[in-house]
């Protein structure tokens, strides 16, 4: 049986968005001494407002130990603040604080920037690649349900 794992698209999809990724991570590492999942943490905070950890994790498919120290790091940056909730002392509310918001829209400004790096790279190919990438997550939907900007 002939099967070349480099030609195979699930792996050349998961490549290609390990590159992407690791070469967005270094420009915010840099700046902002942040890991990747701080950056997922922060970005959920940011684009959706207050947030429990679980639906941090359910919205950027983190596992809830990473979320966990994401949110331990933001904390200690103050640019995250954590309030309890007042019918279930169980759950914590997340929230950026204005340090954080501001953090936050500085990294929106280098996301975009970086966006338009690589919609470069792609020439004409953007649209197909987006219509490609709305195929896959309309057929194929993620298994944890995901929240919508300012749900």
């Amino acid at each position: 049986m002939d099967f070349k794992l480099e030609t195979f698209l699930p792996y050349r999809l998961n490549q290609a968005a390990e590159r992407v990724s690791q070469r967005f991570a270094a420009q915010y590492r840099t700046r902002y001494r942040m890991t990747r999942p701080e950056w997922r943490a922060l970005a959920a905070l940011g684009s959706y407002g207050r947030m429990t950890a679980t639906e941090i994790g359910a919205n950027s498919s983190m596992h809830k130990t990473k979320v966990s120290r994401a949110v331990r790091a933001l904390e200690e940056k103050r640019w995250l603040k954590r309030s309890e909730d007042a019918s279930d002392r169980r759950i914590e509310h997340l929230e950026l604080t204005p340090a954080g918001r501001r953090i936050y829209g500085e990294m929106i400004a280098l996301a975009r920037a970086y966006e338009e790096e690589i919609a470069r790279l792609l020439a004409g190919g953007l649209a197909q690649l987006e219509a490609g990438l709305a195929a896959i997550e309309a057929n194929l939907p993620a298994g944890t349900a995901r929240r919508g900007p300012r749900d």
